[in-house]
Order: C-alpha cells, then sequence, then structure tokens
C-alpha cells in the first residue's frame, strides 16, 4: 500500500464514521499521513483524529477510536494503534513492501508526481530562454516558481508560477544547465546557492550522487538481463531504509509544493540516492549464485528507487542520463 493509497484509506475511514453516525463532521479533502514520531509504533502514522477532534465534540482518543476500529477492517492494514493525545499508528499488513514497488515500477517515473507534473518526467528541460540574462535573484525567484508549478504549488499572491527560464548565460556556461539548476534550486531560500563542486564527479558533490544512482539503477537493470532475469517484487527485501525513501516519494513532493520548497525535495533525492548506493551492491547473483526470487526482489526495489530519482529530477528540470 502507497502513502497515496493509505491516505485515501483513512479518509474512508472517516466517511464510514460520517455515514453511520459515530461522528458528526464534515469530511476533509485530503487526509495526511507521515512516519511517527518519536513515540509512535507501526509503519505510518495520522494526525486526523486531532484535526476533527473540536468539530466532533470529542477527545482526539474518542476520535481516534472510532476510526481505528473501522480502519482495522480495511484490506492491508495489519494493526491500528492510538498513541499520545489522539495519533493513528497504522501497521501495514505482510507484502506491502511488494505492493508498493509494484506501484513504483508500473507509474515509472510519473510515481509520486502531481498529474500536472507526469507530462514532464521523460521531458529534457529547455536550455534556452528570451530572458535568460535576468538577475541572480530574479532568476532564482523564476526557477523556483517553475519548479513548484511542476511539483502542483498553488501561486501566492502575486507569484508568477509556470514561467520556465534556463539560467542566465554565464551560470550556465560556467555550469551546465542541470548544476546550474541543482544549485539555484537545492540551496534553502535562506542560503546563498552554492555552485563550488557542482561539476566534480564524486560523491561529495550531491548532484552526482543522485544522477550517478540512478545510473546505478539502469546499469543493475542491464546486468540482470545478461545473466537471463528480470525484476519481479516476489519476496521481502531486507532494506528498511531505502523501502521507507521509496515510500515517502509522494509526501516529500507534497511537502516541498506546500512549503514552497524545493530544497527539501533535493535533500530526499539524496537521500533516496545514499541508500540506493549503500544497497546495490546486494542485487546481483556473486560468484556461482543462480539468481533467484530474492535477487529479483531486489533488482525490482532498486529499480523503484531509479524510477524516484528520475522523476525528482525531472520536476527540477534536470536530466537523468542512463550512463554516467
Amino acid at each position: 500500500m502507497t502513502p497515496a493509497e493509505l491516505s485515501r484509506t483513512v479518509r474512508h475511514a472517516v466517511c464510514r464514521a460520517v455515514e453511520d453516525g459515530a461522528l458528526r463532521v464534515a469530511v476533509p479533502e485530503t487526509v495526511r499521513v507521515e512516519r511517527p514520531r518519536p513515540g509512535g509504533s507501526g509503519h505510518w502514522a495520522s494526525n486526523i483524529a486531532l484535526r476533527l477532534a473540536r468539530e466532533a465534540g470529542r477527545s482526539a482518543a474518542e476520535v481516534a477510536g472510532i476510526l481505528g476500529r473501522h480502519l482495522e477492517q480495511a484490506p492491508g492494514i495489519a494493526r491500528v494503534e492510538v498513541t499520545g493525545p489522539g495519533f493513528l499508528n497504522l501497521t501495514l499488513a505482510d507484502g506491502s513492501q511488494q505492493t508498493l514497488v509494484r506501484s513504483v515500477l508500473a507509474q515509472g517515473p510519473a510515481y509520486g508526481l502531481p498529474p500536472a507534473a507526469e507530462a514532464c518526467a521523460h521531458a529534457e528541460p529547455s536550455a534556452h530562454d528570451a530572458e535568460s540574462r535576468a538577475h541572480d535573484g530574479e532568476l532564482r525567484e523564476r526557477v523556483w516558481g517553475e519548479t513548484l508549478a511542476r511539483m502542483g504549488a498553488r501561486p501566492a499572491p502575486g507569484e508568477r508560477l509556470g514561467v520556465v527560464p534556463a539560467p542566465d548565460q554565464e551560470l550556465a556556461v560556467r555550469l551546465g544547465i542541470d548544476a546550474a539548476r541543482w544549485a539555484l534550486l537545492a540551496a534553502a531560500a535562506h542560503d546563498r546557492p552554492r555552485t563550488e563542486g557542482l561539476l566534480v564527479q564524486h560523491e561529495r558533490n550531491p548532484l552526482f550522487r543522485v544522477r550517478y544512482a540512478h545510473a546505478r539503477a539502469h546499469a543493475l537493470a542491464r546486468g540482470a538481463r545478461a545473466l537471463g532475469f528480470a525484476a519481479e517484487p516476489v519476496a521481502p527485501v531486507d532494506a528498511p531504509a531505502l523501502t521507507a525513501a521509496v515510500a515517502d516519494h509522494p509526501a516529500a513532493v507534497a511537502d516541498a509544493a506546500r512549503l514552497r520548497a524545493p530544497d527539501r525535495l533535493a535533500r530526499h533525492l539524496e537521500a533516496v540516492a545514499d541508500a540506493l548506493l549503500s544497497f546495490q551492491h546486494t542485487v546481483l547473483p556473486v560468484g556461482d549464485e543462480k539468481p533467484s526470487a530474492a535477487h529479483r526482489s531486489r533488482l525490482a526495489l532498486a529499480e523503484a528507487a531509479g524510477a524516484v530519482l528520475a522523476g525528482g529530477l525531472s520536476l527540477f528540470g534536470i536530466s537523468a542520463p542512463l550512463h554516467l
């Protein structure tokens, strides 16, 4: 079950509680799920009960208990626990990792992207723009606006979203289009863009790590084909960090858009890349090993991570080469 599917499941539980008269509230348009905070449990958590408590005229713990009884009957959820003042903590049933990987592989780089951004998941960024000589501050604002538009953010009053500028000629010549865009987008709003080291093919360079990890996912697939097997998520894979990073991608995109902070997505892509690069050595058979269900499942998870990286880079207007 993906985070988006789980969010819909929790919202459906609210609908059922309203329909059977257990709660008298307006059903929210969306329900947020996130990783449990300290003191929590399970795979995911939601604060929906705290949001609805006042309107329902009940304590958050009571609301959580009502919703929990509906959620315990939902397919794909193994256990529901209420912690703290009324947080719902959800443990997914066995097989949830395989379901997640299948969903990512089916969607490819469009996984986790808003509908308006799916068309750009395979698109090459424009390298020219009539207004490419903008001053650094204005340029950065416009590149952020274009990127936030791809993420599905709504424009603030007086803000222009949807402009698709290329970095100015001086910056582009010095760094190249991809590195220039990363420099402008990966720094927090209050930080000055850092350009040093972005052309170095080294793990110290975060852009290199992200693009190299994407290329490695494709290299693993090519290696598997040479050995006569393909990705298939049929068995659990002991890779909690990589699984969590892949599962968190839709929330990372949504948070970056909601908070108007593309740099949050950059940090997420770095986390996915680091987890994949640590995991890659377990994917292919070694020595006399024969390809097994475990290898097919590890390859599927690696390919899912590669799709996440491709989709994230496409939101930034940065290319994701297959060879690096």
